[in-house]
């Protein structure tokens, strides 16, 4: 992943360009980017610092996760609802959401979408070493 470049140096870029060259100028002076040197310049006037902003990390979670109560209403009504009627009711809430976007959200949240057989657990032992003490013949 890449690393920001230092905050030294988008202030130097950035007092050049506020002592009258260009960006374009300024970017070549100090052997940067072009287009580093004008989205710094933009982030002083729009931010007040040049300092960089987060690197990396989800930056779509928060659309899905602001919806947690209607999913997880959803979930507790009928149990064994699936991903394409979740998403359908999140559309009609007014809330673009793909399968794969509600996937991570019960990802996320542990949540298993998994459908198990509604037997009795076994009082001796777990029905899954059963199969492994069947003879083969």
């Amino acid at each position: 992943m890449s690393k920001a470049l230092s905050v030294d140096l988008r202030e130097r870029v950035v007092s050049a360009v506020a002592a009258g060259a260009s960006c374009r100028a300024a970017a070549m002076r100090f052997g940067v980017s072009a287009s580093s040197a004008i989205r710094w310049c933009a982030r002083s006037r729009e931010v007040g610092t040049v300092a960089p902003g987060p690197l990396g990390g989800d930056r779509r979670s928060a659309r899905i996760e602001a919806h947690a109560s209607l999913i997880l209403d959803l979930i507790e009504q009928k149990p064994d609802v699936t991903l394409a009627e979740i998403r359908a009711e999140l559309a009609r809430a007014g809330v673009p959401a793909s399968i794969a976007a509600v996937w991570r959200f019960f990802d996320r949240h542990r949540i298993t979408r998994k459908k198990r057989r509604h037997t009795r657990p076994s009082r001796v032992r777990s029905t899954a070493s059963d199969a492994k003490l069947v003879p083969t013949s």
